[in-house]
């Protein structure tokens, strides 16, 4: 029996509130069950935090609270907004600090922080604004460095939201105005070919400083192309741990996993997606917070080393620091 008061946050206001909310339900119950005092604070889409129902200030809902733990997705939740006003708070939280948060989620920060050490990557560009002549000649640019197909991503988001694969060149300044008018800012990649993998890593865990969890294969439908957000929780997709790889592709995914989030300031836990190609790991992108829903990856690793979704909710409100 633990006498910590632990308030979790789910919700928020980005694409991601529906996850979220599973995610925030389970680490609930799992809290509850381990014998926590437990509070249940709802960001709203709005932005509102809402305490047994009524609207509260930060300050408000998170006092006489030991641990907040951060059940947040996508924006506000892993761009380092909730991380600065819980640390302002000086409350203890779970996840990475605000700005190792804010750089994760900036897909184009990560990238240019990564790359000067050597880590394999596709190709990328950053695209903005509306002007139909300026899309024509980026456009014309990424067909010119890329290649035929390609890969549109908001600058910042997660679980996928707002990815889309482009086929074929011709249908590329189509594609860039339809991203842009959902995302200010958008990075095209090239695409690469190849076999998805993921590999979550847990700080302090099993005697090791930072302990990376088996490298999880993924399969999506075929007519899915790529791992995009419909497929992530329908079912649909099969999620192979331990992965179908080489020991030696299994070893340098999990070197990397261990690599990035040591390298970009990360805490406690995150997990990293890449894809295998010629048995070389290509690094797409990093989780800060990952999901922990039934369907979610780093809850099937845990359980895949003997472990369990409830181990690792105790294991990062006993580690949570300011």
């Amino acid at each position: 029996m633990s006498y910590k008061r632990v308030a979790v946050l789910r919700g928020g206001p980005s694409a991601e509130y529906d996850v979220s909310m599973q995610t925030g339900a389970s680490a609930l119950l799992a809290l509850r069950e381990l014998g926590y005092t437990v509070k249940d604070i709802v960001i709203t889409r709005q932005g509102e935090w809402l305490d047994q129902g009524f609207v509260r200030s930060p300050q408000q809902a998170l006092a006489a609270i030991d641990v907040a733990f951060l059940a947040l997705h996508g924006a506000f939740g892993e761009d380092g907004t909730v991380q600065r006003i819980v640390e302002r708070l000086g409350i203890p939280f779970t996840g990475s600090r605000s700005f190792p948060s804010a750089l994760a989620f900036n897909k184009i920060l990560t990238k240019e922080s990564l790359r000067a050490h050597g880590v394999k990557m596709a190709a990328h560009r950053r695209v903005s604004g509306t002007h139909s002549e300026d899309l024509e000649a980026e456009a014309a640019a990424i067909v010119h460095e890329f290649g035929p197909q390609y890969i549109i991503k908001p600058v910042a988001s997660g679980s996928s939201v707002g990815t889309m694969f482009v086929r074929d060149a011709a249908l590329l300044p189509q594609a860039l105005r339809d991203a842009l008018t959902q995302s200010g800012e958008v990075m095209v990649e090239e695409y690469i070919r190849g076999r998805e993998a993921t590999c979550g890593v847990l700080e302090g865990y099993r005697g090791e400083r930072v302990y990376s969890l088996p490298v999880i294969e993924i399969v999506p439908p075929e007519e899915a192309v790529f791992f995009r957000a419909d497929v992530k929780y329908n079912g649909s997709t099969k999620e192979i741990v331990p992965a179908r790889f080489t020991y030696h592709e299994k070893a340098q995914i999990e070197e990397l996993a261990r690599f990035v989030h040591e390298q970009l300031g990360l805490s406690q836990y995150s997990r990293s997606d890449f894809i295998l190609r010629d048995g070389k790991p290509y690094f797409l992108e990093v989780n800060t917070l990952p999901g922990l829903t039934s369907e979610s990856l780093f809850p099937k690793a845990m359980r895949a080393v003997g472990s369990d979704l409830k181990q690792l909710i105790r294991h990062l409100v006993e580690t949570a620091t300011t």
